[in-house]
């Protein structure tokens, strides 16, 4: 269809006969690969076009290669929104924004935290100059940049942040109890983003088959099961093969913390009907300690959030972690389970000796999900954390993570894409940016500061 700049006589008519009716089409956009009035949070958009995904859509390194579109109305300046654009290019990570009204087209390019103009045309000019304009976000273009960028990704390895660069470094922690409900998952994903915000470049692994870490670092953005698209692609297709299905393959940037991202490998409610399978081959134990010394060199820390069980999940991320934290809300049902945690760790500290690894390095129980009331902490819980050392004999760390609404809160964030609700979880870091005057935010972030802080310490690497 063609158009004419005559035509767009106000902003709707912008947006429905020259996007809808003409670019979008001409670019090569399917409706069900654009959107229009998207909101993430306070940012509302005119249009977003994807070259790669439809919805579920994550916003990550991969699908960055996709277009916001906005359309003004004809007697508007375009320099008047270039400030927004790049805010809404920047904020979201997308890699290409086209700004127009009509009487004037022009496309930017999101390079780090700036923008570039990179192409404009007066409207008359938009047909006669339509195959430059699809060269830069035709949607078969940024396909083809998508699957560039894709095997750079994978076969290279991702040396940023290279003043934290340490060959043959990596320290790998397991977050595990085999009490439920003691805020393993809470722990696991805000020490993550507490160690990523000090610069260490950050591997986060989800062992558990109830994918509650793959939930809160905001991989899980379907609403229907042929939408699915971790179930082919996750933690146990890194366990079922030596030969194939390395971590490069699997893991997929999470933005719930946002600067800068956390590499995730995601788990899968599937994952429990594998067990007998990978039961029966000896070697899917160490494969995980085999696959994470192949990137060694990418990461310096590796969470690995496990099952509240003694299976085959859990003895996997023990066998591969060098170090090992307790989460415990030091109730006796919790403490009960401490004996078995103390045999468990035993037998796999046999089982590491046999792929020539040194013990498992308790860094301690972690009191976590404790109850903020003033007379509890006065009377009950200095008891309770006596018992770890004196009845269970067990070293006990110094932070304490309590029991506050933010880390719920921030858990169950969502935004609105079209008329579906995408959830959009947040670390608790960038939830608490977003609320600075919830002080449950801001001190909840500070515990998880100390407890990065204490990590590093007791490895010496503070």
């Amino acid at each position: 269809m063609p158009f004419s700049p005559e035509n767009c006589r106000n902003e709707s008519e912008v947006e429905s006969k020259l996007i809808v009716q003409y670019l979008l089409p001409a670019l090569g956009y399917s409706p069900d690969t654009w959107y229009q009035e998207v909101a993430f949070g306070s940012i509302r958009l005119d249009f977003l076009a994807f070259a790669t995904q439809v919805v579920p859509f994550v916003l990550n390194d991969y699908s960055s290669l996709s277009v916001v579109m906005e359309a003004k109305h004809p007697n508007q300046n375009l320099n008047n929104h270039v400030r927004r654009l790049k805010w809404y290019l920047t904020s979201l990570n997308v890699a290409y924004g086209l700004l127009t009204n009509g009487k004037q087209l022009r496309i930017y390019q999101s390079i780090d935290d700036n923008i570039q103009l990179v192409f404009q045309c007066s409207g008359h000019d938009i047909e006669s100059r339509i195959e430059e304009i699809q060269a830069l976000i035709g949607r078969e273009s940024l396909r083809k940049k998508y699957t560039q960028k894709k095997i750079i990704s994978v076969t290279t390895n991702p040396k940023s942040d290279s003043e934290n660069k340490k060959q043959n470094n990596m320290k790998a922690i397991a977050i595990y109890h085999n009490k439920g409900g003691v805020g393993k998952t809470t722990v696991a994903v805000n020490l993550a983003a507490a160690l990523r915000k000090k610069g260490k470049r950050i591997l986060l692994i989800d062992l558990d088959s109830q994918a509650n870490t793959t939930f809160a670092t905001g991989l899980v953005k379907f609403q229907f099961e042929e939408e699915d698209d971790l179930k082919e692609r996750n933690v146990y297709h890194l366990l079922e093969s030596g030969d194939y299905n390395f971590i490069p393959d699997i893991a997929r940037k999470s933005h719930f913390f946002n600067s800068p991202e956390i590499d995730v490998v995601p788990s899968h409610i599937t994952l429990i009907e594998h067990q007998d399978q990978l039961n029966k081959i000896l070697a899917s134990r160490r494969r995980l300690v085999v696959k994470l010394k192949q990137v060694a060199d990418t990461y310096d820390f590796v969470i690995i959030d496990t099952p509240p069980s003694r299976d085959l999940y859990a003895e996997v991320a023990l066998i591969a972690a060098d170090y090992l934290i307790i989460p415990s809300d030091l109730k006796p049902f919790a403490n009960q389970g401490l004996p078995t945690v103390k045999k468990f760790i035993k037998e796999v500290n046999e089982s590491r000796e046999a792929v020539g690894k040194p013990h498992l390095i308790l860094l301690g129980v972690l009191p976590s999900k404790i109850a903020t009331n003033s007379k509890f902490l006065q009377y009950t819980f200095p008891k309770q954390r006596s018992v770890i050392p004196e009845k269970y004999e067990l070293p006990l760390m110094e932070t304490v993570i309590y029991d506050r609404t933010a880390l719920s809160e921030c858990t169950n964030q969502t935004v609105q894409i079209g008329e579906l609700e995408i959830p959009n979880p947040k670390s608790i870091f960038d939830f608490a940016d977003g609320k600075p005057s919830s002080n449950s935010a801001q001190v909840a972030t500070s515990e998880f500061e100390l407890l990065a802080g204490e990590v590093l310490q007791k490895m010496e690497l503070k």
